[in-house]
C-alpha cells in the first residue's frame, strides 16, 4: 500500500486523482457535517465548487426533498437552510432529505476528486471507520487536506497523520511520501489533544470568535461515528464500516 498526502487542493490537477482511491479531510467543518448528515439519515449530499452552482441546482430540484446548506467565511449563507456547523444536521432536519453543500473549502476539495475511483470522506469523527475500509480494500491511497483558502491547516494535517498511523499498524508494508512523514510527526505531537489542539488553529480560534466553540467540541469527538461517507457519480452517499 502506498499512501500520499497533498496539504491542499490548490497543489495537484485534478485529474492526478483519475481512477485512485482518494480520502478527504476538511475537520473544521464540512467532512465533519457531512458525517453528521449521513449518521442522520440524509439520503445523498451532492458537494458543489460554487455558490451560484448551487442555487441552480435548487432551483431544478422539487418536493420539499432537498436543502442547501454551506458557509461562506464561516457563516451561513443568505437563503440557504443550513450552514456548516455538525450540530445543525439533526435527524429532524435531514432524514431522507437531499442536501446540496458548499464550503468555503471543503466542498471544494471533495467536487475536485470527480474523478476518482471513490472519494472518502473523513474527519477525527469517523477516523477508525475510514481506516478500517481502506485496510480492507488494500488499494494505495491519496489523502486530500481541503486545508484554508489554498494553505496549509493544522487540523486537517494532524486528521491525515492520524489516519496514516492507523494504517502503518494495520498493513505490514506501507509506503508513505515525505508529507506523510511530516504530517505523522504533528499527528504524535497533537493527537493526544484533539480539542486543546482545535482551539489553538487558527481556524478553530476564528470560529470561535464567531460562537462556534460547540462545534469544536463536537469536531474532537474520535470515532463517535462509523459511517464513511463515499463520494462517487458526483454525490456522497454513506456505508458503515
Amino acid at each position: 500500500m502506498k499512501v500520499e498526502l497533498f496539504l491542499s487542493p490548490n497543489s495537484v490537477d485534478e485529474l492526478h486523482f483519475t481512477d485512485r482511491t482518494v480520502v478527504v479531510i476538511d475537520v473544521l467543518r464540512a467532512t465533519t457535517s457531512i458525517i453528521s448528515a449521513m449518521e442522520n439519515g440524509a439520503g445523498e449530499l451532492i458537494p458543489v465548487a460554487s455558490i451560484e452552482f448551487a442555487m441552480k441546482m435548487s432551483n431544478n430540484l422539487f418536493g420539499g426533498k432537498t436543502l442547501l446548506a454551506g458557509e461562506r467565511n464561516g457563516l451561513k449563507i443568505d437563503g440557504f437552510n443550513l450552514g456548516n456547523s455538525p450540530l445543525e444536521f439533526t435527524r429532524e432536519v435531514v432524514n431522507g432529505k437531499s442536501i446540496i453543500l458548499f464550503t468555503t473549502n471543503g466542498s471544494k476539495a471533495i467536487a475536485k476528486t470527480k474523478f476518482s475511483e471513490q472519494t472518502m470522506i473523513c474527519s477525527f469523527t469517523n477516523i477508525s471507520a475510514v481506516a478500517e475500509l481502506l485496510l480492507s480494500t488494500r488499494k494505495s491511497v491519496t489523502l486530500l487536506c481541503s486545508g484554508s483558502q489554498g494553505l496549509f491547516s493544522l487540523e486537517d494535517t494532524v486528521c491525515a497523520g492520524m489516519l496514516a498511523e492507523k494504517l502503518l499498524q494495520g498493513e505490514d508494508e506501507v509506503n508513505v511520501s515525505d508529507s506523510v512523514k511530516t504530517a505523522l510527526v504533528l499527528a504524535r505531537k497533537f493527537g493526544d489533544n484533539i480539542g486543546t489542539m482545535l482551539k489553538e488553529s487558527e481556524h478553530g480560534r476564528y470560529l470561535m470568535e464567531k460562537g462556534f466553540t460547540d462545534d469544536l467540541s463536537y469536531c474532537a469527538e474520535v470515532d463517535r461515528s462509523s459511517v464513511v461517507p463515499i463520494f462517487l457519480s458526483n454525490a456522497i452517499k454513506a456505508v458503515t464500516a
